[in-house]
């Protein structure tokens, strides 16, 4: 049985992620926290130790690391006797994190796909550039390897899984909604990493839609649904992570992901954008001074993780998913409603954070058990979905479905 966990990154997903695993720390083991700067780790550990965390006494040790350097990556990994890493810092780390842990032989979790500084919406499926090449190693190797564990991807993934395997005979297609309908105060600011966060709008909006691959660009089609708690809310159909593993591993013709937004949120956007202020390419300052401009944008925002105090309203993310059932068409959606000052209350955190980091924690637990121990690269779609919601419902983010009898919990029979 695996234990000890080390989670590389020191932002508002790794502050929850630090939290849950002190919950479970009975389970889980020894916890460190790695990132370049320590001084955020540390104010992690002491906002978990403030909130109570930890369920039974433990230390919280905080490391300086570089995680590109795989070799000090790697080194970490033995000097802590971690046997679980929880990558959830930025998605550039992703392949030399990976690579760490396959050459140690412990187990790896992330929550987002792996992009390139320098490259925007790559060819679909994104999996297939870069996590998927290493699939017949990690297998070689019995390598645990859980990608995009986070909510969504993640939960989503299970959701959809879940939908085909106990709720349809045939899917004809799922639509991904995620809605934040929350308010920072803010008068501009991304709830993760903003320059993660613009590069998944700047690009082309990649969808699955009659088997075959689509582009679009963003906030050109939308949609408006009434949905539980947050009510009618606008979505554009956006590219993400999930759709580009589970057109390939559900066989389901249409996979769309849809994100809300607010007309003042794609306004900034479109200024910001038309001024050249979201390139991830860099340019020269009139004093020869190279910069990215994307970069200079993260710079003079706000901290994701210092939205949580006073950050109010509740977000609700789910999968509607469509088909047939014994010869008769059905409409199911498979959802979770989380509030963000009920985040913020547990772990200093706001609700964005907590959705994305409570996941990942949840696959840790299972890795640990051996229920998801499966010595293999997998993403969530492919590993028993029933477990890791089961873990979810009693860990912040419990799962519901409406359909034609109703809005229940989800293991609760019609």
């Amino acid at each position: 049985m695996k234990k000890n966990v080390l989670i590389i990154g020191a932002g508002g997903v790794a502050k929850v992620v630090a939290h849950k695993c002190a919950q479970h720390n009975d389970e889980l083991g020894r916890i460190a926290i790695a990132s370049r700067n320590i001084s955020k780790c540390q104010a992690i550990i002491d906002s978990v130790k403030a909130k109570g965390s930890l369920k039974e006494p433990a230390d919280i040790k905080a490391f300086s690391l570089n995680a590109l350097d795989v070799e000090a990556t790697k080194a970490l990994i033995r000097e802590t006797g971690s046997q679980i890493v929880i990558n959830v810092g930025s998605a550039f780390l992703n392949m030399s994190v990976l690579r760490a842990c396959i050459d140690t032989g412990v187990a790896y979790l992330d929550t987002a796909i792996h992009e390139e500084p320098g490259k925007i919406c790559e060819t679909p499926p994104w999996y297939g550039n870069y996590e998927w090449k290493h699939l017949e190693e990690c297998k070689e190797k019995n390598i645990t390897a859980i990608l995009g564990v986070g909510f969504d991807p993640g939960v989503v993934n299970a959701y959809a899984a879940l939908a085909q395997q106990q709720y349809f005979d045939r899917i004809d297609s799922i639509d991904i909604l995620d809605v934040n309908a929350g308010s920072h105060g803010k008068y501009f600011a991304t709830n993760f990493d903003p320059e993660i966060n613009f590069r998944e709008f700047t690009g082309q909006v990649w969808s699955w839609q009659n088997s075959q691959w689509t582009s679009n660009t963003m906030f050109e089609v939308k949609r408006t649904d009434d949905l539980p708690v947050v009510g009618a809310q606008n979505l554009y159909l956006t590219g993400h992570d999930e759709v580009h593993s589970l057109s390939k591993n559900l066989g389901v013709p249409n996979v769309r992901f849809w994100m809300s937004f607010g007309e003042h949120y794609i306004n900034v956007f479109t200024v910001l954008k038309n001024l050249g202020l979201l390139s991830e390419q860099p340019v020269k300052t009139a004093e020869g001074l190279e910069v990215v401009p994307l970069k200079v944008v993260k710079a003079v925002l706000p901290d994701p993780s210092s939205l949580a105090p006073g950050y109010t309203g509740k977000t609700c993310i789910g999968d509607l998913v469509k088909g047939t059932k014994d010869g008769q068409s059905r409409e199911v959606f498979i959802y979770n409603v989380a509030d963000h000052e009920e985040a913020f209350a547990e772990t200093d955190s706001q609700g964005i954070s907590y959705t994305a980091g409570v996941p990942p924690v949840a696959a840790a637990l299972l890795v640990a058990r051996g229920e998801w121990d499966v010595q293999r690269m997998a993403n969530v779609e492919e590993l028993p979905a029933e477990p890791f919601l089961n873990a979810l419902d009693v860990m912040g983010l419990p799962t519901r479905i409406k359909d034609e009898n109703g809005d229940r919990p989800w293991n609760c029979n019609a």
